[in-house]
């Protein structure tokens, strides 16, 4: 049996969103004279709250799944598990012995405890996942080409829905650079243009990503039915997002007038686009992202999103709010680069 290069890429794409988070943001590095594990001996804080603790045991359970998949199998069963904890176990001591060295992270010794009890969870279940590696690869190699080509692709796909987190982006919007690089997001405009710049940028990006699926898809796969169920899961991601971050009665305050338009037209555009040729798709995807990324770019500054950056930005969610954005700063950009090379080598195949 082979193990799963989807899920080792998967693994290593997610180690460096954990570092990044867990040391986010990244700035202000200095000594203090006090030894990095001097807080695994600290006091047991008074005040635990119980939405830090299901986040760190979260974050890790998919550590630990996917540590486990990665490994599998070569190590299977109580080896696979002790292997999976002990490595995010050390991980997270790692990560938090440098927060040391950070002023606006404090290292907790409750946080590694429950990164391994979540180490350990995940593991645990991915014991259990593991047996369905041959359905999934069977499902897999079925419903979309094989090779580390495509499982690039497959990866950028989950770091779009990941994107869907962040509440304070237009729907399906990325690329925003202003924030990176310290530029003022210029004047307020008449609502008309704000509502036309999200639903082109909408429909850009989903014309995009639909595109995308195509090119990895498998000759004969459904490839419009598997578009239109990665733009609900995309859609259920964005509620969940508002639900959790704002309140249960915003959770669709994402739909807004210029998403609906975008969100119609990306899928017209999408189902009519997909019927012409595999590099005339690619060609076609890596335009309408440049396009949507200039587009989010000149957008006007909308305070309705800028009073949820702010709650974003607080307490808890400020690591997680750090990480969306600098997968939104770099998602675009990876993609264009993915459907340039993946054009590049078709056409060096038909040449042959």
């Amino acid at each position: 049996m082979r193990g799963s290069p989807l899920a080792r890429l998967l693994l290593l794409v997610y180690l460096a969103l954990v570092a990044y988070a867990s040391l986010y943001p990244l700035s202000g590095w200095r000594g203090h004279g006090l030894s990095p594990v001097e807080f695994l001996a600290a006091p047991w804080p008074r005040h635990v709250l119980v939405v830090d603790v299901l986040a760190d045991v979260l974050g890790y359970s998919l550590l630990g799944l996917l540590a486990v998949l990665a490994l599998h199998p070569r190590l299977r069963g109580t080896k696979a598990v002790l292997a999976a904890t002990a490595g995010g176990a050390l991980l997270s001591l790692a990560l938090e012995s440098l927060q040391t060295y950070l002023p606006a992270r404090v290292p907790s010794n409750v946080d590694v405890l429950c990164n391994g009890a979540g180490a350990l969870a995940g593991a645990l279940a991915g014991t259990l996942a593991a047996r369905w590696t041959s359905p999934l690869g069977g499902w897999r190699a079925r419903a979309f080409l094989p090779g580390p080509q495509a499982d690039v692709g497959l990866a950028l796909l989950g770091l779009w829905l990941f994107l869907q987190l962040n509440p304070a982006m237009l729907l399906f919007g990325s690329g925003d650079l202003r924030d990176l690089l310290a530029v003022p997001g210029g004047p307020a405009r008449a609502p008309e243009l704000f509502v036309a710049i999200e639903a082109l940028t909408a429909a850009a990006n989903l014309a995009a990503v639909a595109l995308l699926v195509s090119a990895l898809a498998a000759p004969g796969a459904p490839v419009r039915a598997m578009v239109v169920v990665l733009t609900f899961a995309a859609l259920a991601v964005k509620t969940l997002a508002f639900a959790i971050i704002l309140h249960a009665e915003d959770s669709f305050s994402w739909l807004t007038r210029g998403a609906l338009q975008g969100l119609v037209a990306g899928l017209a555009l999408a189902m009519v686009a997909l019927s012409l040729p595999r590099v005339a798709r690619l060609a076609l995807a890596a335009v309408l992202l440049m396009a949507a990324a200039v587009l989010v770019n000149l957008a006007p500054p909308n305070p309705y999103l800028a009073a949820i950056l702010k709650l974003w930005q607080q307490g808890h969610f400020l690591n997680f709010n750090g990480l969306t954005r600098l997968v939104s700063w770099l998602w675009p950009f990876a993609a264009i680069a993915f459907l340039i090379y993946a054009a590049a080598r078709r056409r060096d195949e038909a040449l042959r």
